[in-house]
């Protein structure tokens, strides 16, 4: 095996740079892990203590005042805890399988939050759940996916638009003629970083959480933090359960209440569902930084074959260098895209092209000259051409495109 004989020990010079990035997350989910756990139990076991012997102390006394055992005592508590499971509470409460109370449950299954307030307890219902919950959240995880790519496409449209209208103020660009088939401009240059979509997504569940906590704090008796709590575990998908609206029989303005409730979630899944997909990008920044800070303790060797596996990646210190990263080549997952896209790699076709200049060219060249048949001088496109530009084959698919456009 080569790297066997090598001496480095940074325990990275067998290994590509997609094999390097998911150990070191894994790492990093491990130690977050623990971290986590550490303090949730520094946080939260006094108070899980304390209310057990508060328990004790209260099953005790109800024992001695009504002179009962403690084993019959807990006997009932069981039965009780069996009721509960299926959906019977102490209070008033609305019914839980009803037609209304039923699409409740399967918005919580297809959208993955899972309260757990409300389960089926037959067999036939568990088998159902099985393979509705299968399709159904598969095809609403599509439908997250599409909404950031429709966000994507919105906020790149009012760039462009923006940037064209300026410039036709200036008189830098002629005024804008009847719309027709073949005048759709492409929005493929018109990206929009992911720092700004970042930022829209924020402020936009924001203002979902503010706006659905004051709600919450006036039609279910809730604090404005644990609405704000309630909030992030719903939208996020989490789904404890410990807080769950609409659960009263009645409500003032019922109706128009479980709507506000029903679109008020829809909204908060499909922004932070996004922002996690944003935030993810960042993250794979971040493990590229400290990867191309572990090269530098490398061997020769393993440098050597490290760069020979790496791709090209937007590293953290090379942000301010590009300004803008595009959301698209920072690998949001485009349902039009390549296997690779899909799993979140970024590539920088600026540092490429700088790194491979002179042989991409010779490259573009031949592929040009071998698909036309003999060599082919390529005509000068003006920028708004949405054909102009491309690499090798999508150079050719490019001419072959500017052509067909122009003979129309």
């Amino acid at each position: 095996m080569a790297g066997r004989g090598c001496g480095c020990s940074c325990g990275l010079g067998h290994l590509n740079e997609d094999n390097a990035r998911f150990l070191l997350l894994a790492a990093l989910i491990v130690l977050y892990l623990l971290g986590g756990a550490a303090v949730f139990s520094a946080l939260e076991l006094a108070h899980e203590r304390q209310a057990k012997q508060r328990w004790e102390e209260r099953l005790a006394n109800f024992s001695r005042r009504h002179n009962l055992s403690r084993e019959e005592l807990r006997g009932f508590l069981r039965h009780y805890e069996e009721a509960t499971e299926a959906g019977i509470r102490v209070d008033n409460v609305r019914q839980r399988w009803d037609f209304t109370g039923a699409f409740y449950f399967v918005g919580t299954v297809v959208s993955t939050i899972g309260f757990g307030m409300t389960t089926p307890v037959t067999v036939g219902g568990k088998i159902f759940l099985i393979f509705y919950g299968l399709i159904g959240c598969s095809s609403t995880i599509l439908f997250f996916n599409l909404f950031l790519e429709r966000l994507i496409t919105v906020i790149a449209y009012v760039m462009k638009s923006c940037r064209q209208r300026q410039l036709r103020r200036r008189g830098a660009l002629p005024q804008e003629k009847t719309p027709g088939k073949g005048e759709v401009d492409s929005l493929a240059g018109w990206k929009p970083s992911v720092y700004y979509v970042m930022l829209i997504l924020c402020v936009a569940s924001l203002l979902i959480s503010c706006g659905a906590s004051a709600m919450y704090t006036s039609m279910e008796g809730w604090s404005y933090f644990d609405a704000l709590y309630f909030c992030f575990v719903a939208f996020s998908t989490i789904g404890f359960g410990d807080l769950v609206s609409s659960q009263n029989a009645q409500y003032d303005s019922q109706g128009l209440y479980r709507f506000a409730n029903f679109v008020f979630i829809l909204m908060g899944v499909c922004c932070i569902y996004s922002l996690f997909n944003v935030i993810s990008i960042l993250i794979k920044q971040s493990m590229n930084w400290m990867l191309r800070k572990m090269d530098g303790r490398c061997c020769p060797r393993c440098q050597r074959r490290l760069l020979q596996s790496r791709r090209n990646v937007v590293m953290p210190g090379s942000v301010q260098n590009q300004c803008n990263i595009s959301i698209e080549t920072d690998g949001i997952i485009d349902s039009d895209t390549d296997g690779r896209r899909l799993s979140g790699e970024m590539i920088s076709m600026k540092d490429f092209l700088a790194a491979n200049k002179v042989s991409l060219a010779i490259l573009q060249k031949q592929l040009s000259e071998s698909a036309n048949g003999c060599p082919h001088q390529t005509s000068t496109l003006s920028l708004d051409n949405e054909f102009s530009g491309g690499v090798g084959a999508f150079a050719i698919m490019n001419n072959r495109l500017a052509e067909t456009s122009g003979d129309r």
